[in-house]
């Protein structure tokens, strides 16, 4: 009997090697907390009914390619991802807002779980008049990235910081998209930030 378990538990153990081994890719998550994404104010408990994503705020990883790929429009803030449809709703324009002031430079801060080979750092924003009570879709957001930083396939350490120039004329409220996107797969990491002018 004790030979039988002691297998059975051996058994689980490499399962557990094996799964672990094998989720490289799985583990490699982030998310911006500088502004502060809506995924970090679900995990920090600033806003509650965020659903499986105030377990995971690195996990909003979806498909690359983005904006003539990536996930479908309605959808950008939780990467496409059904599991984190709480990040994609408006909520009536009442996410809490990080204060900017448009023209001036900014520092964005991702955070990682883990490292992986990376192409760049996209950001984007909505276009004055955006409706903040309405998901965020790619006519909502101005055409081109406001800041991209290439990272030529390297892999991130567990905090980095970019900084960049907000667009100037912005009023408002508005939505800071980050894209993370990914070098070795096929997809990319996304984080909306609300954000106030």
């Amino acid at each position: 009997m004790r030979k039988k378990i002691r297998a059975a538990v051996v058994g689980i153990g490499l399962a557990a090697v094996t799964v672990l081994a094998t989720g490289g890719e799985a583990t490699s998550h982030g998310y911006t907390d500088s502004p502060l994404s809506r995924q970090k104010l679900c995990a920090n408990g600033t806003v509650a009914n965020c659903g499986e994503i105030q377990y995971e705020p690195q996990s909003v990883e979806g498909p690359k390619g983005f904006p003539s790929g990536g996930p479908a429009d309605g959808t950008i803030c939780a990467g496409g991802n059904s599991r984190f449809a709480q990040l994609d709703d408006p909520r009536g324009g009442s996410w809490p807002a990080t204060k900017l002031t448009a023209g001036r430079s900014y520092t964005f801060n991702w955070r990682f779980t883990a490292s992986h080979a990376t192409t760049d750092f996209k950001y984007y924003i909505t276009k004055n008049g955006w409706n903040p009570s309405s998901k965020v879709t790619r006519s909502s957001l101005q055409s081109q990235p406001f800041l991209t930083v290439p990272y030529n396939n390297q892999r991130p350490p567990s905090t980095l910081s970019h900084s960049g120039t907000i667009p100037s004329g912005m009023t408002g409220r508005h939505v800071i998209l980050a894209v993370w996107t990914i070098a070795d797969t096929g997809n990319a990491f996304y984080a909306c930030s609300d954000v106030q002018f």
